[in-house]
């Protein structure tokens, strides 16, 4: 579904990616995990059109997208919830749902889209008239999620969703993303909770100062060496 190919990426005269090869099947979900500055954001950004690959490639679909700007990386399928939320704070949570079906297709279904995620995601619908500001920190992230997906994107961008919460709002977080997945999305999630994330991903890559360390299987990388001593504490 989507692949990367030595793909190097930066800021200014920063470079943050090198040379990074990755790919996500259709139906799986798949994480980066690493340590703060590793360039998981700068990942996620290069993905969704935010920042220019500098060289390598990027596909979607059999489509190149490497280089095309934001609004239609997102028409493609592909929807970006970014690290922090970036919720409206002052609309409602039925007003911010509503900006994620901006595209002329989601548009035209938008009360079927609303729906589905208040069935998904029932607090909102208690919530749905309420400011987004004033929601805790799980409902907020609910809520970018839902935004994200009332686009119907066909591969989900998820940048460190665990950020900044507390640790039992931590696990309402990761068990939206299992709830994600019964629902047959398909998910990239970067995160630095190892553990965690770990949990809820069929595969993952270890990224360390713009570059790919390891990857495999989840439960493999959850045994391997390194990844216990250097992120697990074991």
């Amino acid at each position: 579904m989507l692949e990367l190919k030595q793909v190097s990426a930066g800021y200014g005269a920063f470079r943050a990616l090198f040379d990074i090869d990755m790919a996500v099947q259709a139906g799986e979900a798949m994480a980066v995990i690493g340590p703060n500055g590793a360039g998981k954001t700068t990942l996620m950004r290069v993905i969704s059109g935010l920042i220019r690959p500098r060289s390598g490639s990027i596909t979607f679909d059999g489509q190149s997208i490497g280089g095309r700007p934001a609004h239609q990386v997102v028409a493609t399928g592909i929807a970006h919830v970014p690290e922090n939320r970036r919720l409206f704070p002052r609309l409602s949570v039925e007003e911010n749902l509503t900006i994620g079906a901006f595209l002329p297709s989601a548009r035209a279904e938008l009360p079927s889209r609303l729906a589905a995620m208040y069935a998904l995601f029932p607090p909102l619908r208690e919530r749905r008239h309420q400011l987004a500001g004033t929601l805790s920190g799980g409902e907020q992230q609910m809520c970018a999620i839902a935004r994200a997906l009332m686009s119907g994107p066909k591969l989900l961008l998820m940048d460190e969703p665990s950020a900044g919460l507390a640790p039992v709002v931590v696990e309402q977080v990761f068990d939206l993303v299992q709830r994600i997945r019964t629902e047959g999305f398909t998910v990239l999630i970067v995160e630095q909770n190892v553990q965690g994330v770990l949990d809820v991903v069929d595969r993952a890559y270890l990224l360390e100062v713009g570059t790919i360390r390891l990857s495999g299987a989840a439960a493999v990388l959850r045994e391997h060496p390194f990844v216990r001593r250097a992120y697990l504490g074991m």
